[in-house]
């Protein structure tokens, strides 16, 4: 499910360019073709988010070349932070963030996600997101050669308890974690949640299109919150004819 549309698209080098964030005509972000590009699931997270005036501090764990703190940028004027463990891909990030203007309101920084706690106090924001690898590490796991891409995809420097132990020490009271996963690690997230007084209040299911299977799925988990679990409408990225079907149109910003 990876976006392709390269509108604009600005060499910078062999592998690196500047390319308009989708439909974002305003937003510019870096990338480099050796690596990964950004994929749907950053768009569909930030308009998974409950995000208003309250909202004045936010953390992106796993913010690769800050996607979600560039849409985030466009729905409050709070503080955003991106935390991104490897460098070469925080260094896209920092140049994301500045050839956007965005450097008063987005901070990255270059560090393992499990010990931003020792940069913050203890219930400082509002909202954490996180789109995170996916897979499981274990014996019978296929990496790829290329080391960046397989930290990005496997749970090899961070796991969802990892996540769910920093959001549990960082979050407000009430406060809520945003993450997108694949649907198969639904019950891991949910389970892990709840071990760390972190309660699933809304979960989206999104779908290919009509007629198939769920591939991905949005979760919304709040601190020390009270039971009460909400399932969304599903989500359909395409149309039978392949094209993106209007609700995602609309979070691309056209």
């Amino acid at each position: 499910m990876k976006i392709r549309i390269e509108k604009n698209s600005k060499r910078m080098t062999e592998e690196k360019v500047i390319n308009d964030l989708v439909y974002f005509d305003n937003l510019k972000i870096v990338q480099n073709k050796k690596y990964f590009n950004f994929s749907l699931d950053s768009i569909l997270l930030p308009n998974f988010c409950i995000v208003n005036k309250s909202t004045k501090r936010i953390l992106d764990l796993c913010t690769g070349n800050a996607p979600i703190p560039l849409v985030l940028s466009t729905m409050c004027d709070g503080e955003i932070v991106g935390v991104e463990i490897q460098k070469n891909i925080y260094d896209l990030a920092k140049e994301s963030v500045k050839i956007n203007n965005l450097d008063k309101k987005i901070k990255i920084i270059n560090e393992d996600a499990c010990k931003i706690d020792k940069y913050y106090e203890t219930d400082y924001f509002d909202l954490i997101t996180c789109n995170p690898p996916y897979f499981k590490l274990n014996e019978d796991s296929i990496l790829n050669d290329n080391s960046v891409k397989s930290i990005a995809r496997h749970e090899i420097k961070i796991n969802l308890d990892d996540i769910m132990k920093v959001s549990k020490k960082l979050l407000k009271n009430n406060g809520s974690l945003c993450i997108v996963h694949r649907t198969d690690r639904l019950i891991d997230i949910i389970i892990s949640m709840k071990n760390n007084n972190i309660e699933p209040k809304r979960i989206r299911f999104i779908y290919p299109k009509d007629g198939k299977e769920s591939n991905l799925v949005l979760v919304d988990g709040h601190k020390n919150g009270k039971t009460g679990l909400k399932i969304l409408p599903p989500l359909y990225v395409h149309n039978e004819d392949g094209s993106y079907t209007q609700e995602v149109l609309k979070m691309f910003g056209k």
